[in-house]
């Protein structure tokens, strides 16, 4: 007789592929579960991943666009700042815990809720969303090369030179990405000493060349501006949520849950928490900055030459990082969908895109903030119903069955009905059509946009409600029993 399997077991048959991966600084492993014995990860690895995957100017310009289109005061932005990385990174923390329980990608723990068939769904939607993530770091990326070249040798802008540079960021990030977790730690954990180092010198140059009599008279916006603002600085957090688990699998069964929570939340809000400030504490003496044509030129104009160059090249080596965390899980993603390469081949696909909607938004789109924030918005509700119907299901399921979640055909436990868990279907495309209702972006305007629920930009939430609650009253699949994992 089996004996019942402990939480974060998988079971003991064969997944379908090939033996351990070998022991290389570059990553083979595709989205089988990774075995017992190979997960020898700790909690706090996560600590620097969540700070390289934030170390973004784009921060700047959105703690700008607080003061200068939400219209908040200092100490609004701070709450902004403090509460947006505590609600979305809290999330990823939460979703997480099924990376160590199952060892295997989030899309593909996905299986086991939406069914084989049913999760090419949302994991086509939210792998097309990535194209548009991986875009606009692309692009940010581009333009601090530009503007080094601008400030270090005086050379401006052209086309021609935009598409070099588009193409050398898409290709480091593929290279990065290509190589896999082992590099991305490594590279992870020195981003983050280099970037505390240059962000205590802005912060200096700040506290001394700043108007804070300017900073501290400026009146305070209402309470629904900052509820917005939360809603579009945590949006980018929420971006991640599907992908926590890629970054947990490696850890073993018993690692803390609460401190995949606390160094999720830490590590994002460490690097939130003040480039938000510093943008706010910008747009007060240059208003511009939150309708700037590109989101990173300002700084050549507002840092002196000695800080403003080291601190862009910092800029470009953190959006190569979160590029290439994204690229990373996209691989994944690809291959749950059925494209059968691997997994850094898989990368390819999302560099080719990035590369093709770089260019048409560095070349033809007329503005970056306004694109940014719809495309945040729009990604926000997108991602939201997947995680209300995921996060339910975690909360009643401690095991995965790792011969299921890789056996694609009718033989799968996961298969459910024809492919698809009507259920967790139901829920998501419910709560996926009520998100959008509330949405307001500039090409888009959903009927109930203008309620107070659309006018917060709290259509996420909505969605994320209504995914859960709905996925938790309608009665639940019969999903198997692991038995132990033979190590």
């Amino acid at each position: 007789m089996s004996t019942p399997a402990p939480e974060g077991t998988l079971t003991p048959k064969s997944t379908g592929t090939t033996a351990d991966a070998p022991r290389t600084a570059v990553e083979t492993r595709g989205i089988e579960p990774v075995p017992l014995a190979e997960r020898r990860g700790r909690t706090r690895e996560l600590f620097p991943t969540w700070v390289a995957a934030n170390i973004s100017v784009l921060l700047l310009t959105m703690g700008a666009g607080l003061v200068v289109t939400n219209g908040l005061n200092f100490w609004q932005v701070l709450i902004v700042a403090l509460v947006s990385p505590v609600l979305s990174y809290g999330l990823v923390g939460l979703i997480s815990v099924a990376g160590k329980r199952g060892g295997s990608p989030g899309m593909t723990l996905s299986r086991a809720v939406f069914g084989q068939r049913g999760n090419l769904f949302p994991g086509a939607l939210i792998w097309v969303a990535r194209w548009g993530w991986e875009t606009i770091n692309a692009v940010t990326g581009a333009y601090a090369v530009l503007t080094v070249f601008d400030i270090c040798f005086g050379i401006r802008s052209s086309t021609a030179l935009t598409v070099v540079t588009l193409i050398g960021f898409v290709a480091c990030t593929f290279l990065i990405s290509g190589l896999g977790r082992k590099v991305l730690q490594v590279c992870s954990t020195w981003s983050t000493y280099l970037f505390g180092a240059f962000s205590v010198l802005v912060l200096g140059h700040l506290l001394a060349a700043t108007d804070w009599s300017a900073v501290f008279a400026k009146p305070a916006g209402s309470t629904a501006m900052v509820v917005a603002g939360i809603g579009t600085i945590a949006a980018g957090g929420l971006s991640w949520v599907p992908s926590a688990p890629d970054f947990t699998r490696y850890l073993p069964p018993s690692a803390s849950g609460r401190a995949l929570v606390g160094h999720s939340v830490g590590g994002a809000g460490i690097v939130v928490l003040p480039l938000v400030l510093m943008g706010a504490v910008m747009a007060v003496g240059t208003p511009g900055l939150s309708s700037a044509s590109d989101p990173v030129s300002f700084l050549g104009a507002l840092l002196p030459t000695w800080l403003a160059v080291p601190y862009l090249v910092m800029a470009l080596v953190g959006m190569l990082l979160i590029n290439s965390m994204s690229m990373y899980s996209a691989g994944f993603t690809a291959q749950t969908l059925g494209i059968r390469v691997p997994r850094a081949w898989a990368v390819s696909v999302n560099a080719v895109i990035s590369l093709v909607l770089g260019y048409l938004l560095m070349n033809v789109a007329t503005g970056f903030l306004g694109s940014f924030i719809s495309f945040l918005t729009l990604l926000a509700v997108a991602f939201s119903a997947w995680i209300g119907v995921f996060g339910v299901d975690m909360l009643h399921r401690r095991t995965y069955d790792a011969e299921a979640l890789m056996d694609t055909g009718r033989t799968s436990a996961y298969w459910y009905r024809a492919g698809f868990a009507w259920q967790a279907m139901t829920a998501w495309g419910v709560a996926l059509v009520v998100g959008l209702l509330f949405t307001h972006v500039e090409w888009f305007s959903g009927p109930f946009a203008d309620s107070w629920v659309g006018r917060d930009g709290l259509g996420w939430l909505v969605t994320i409600l209504v995914a859960a609650g709905l996925y938790a009253a309608l009665p639940r699949n019969r999903s198997p029993r692991p038995a132990p994992l033979a190590i």
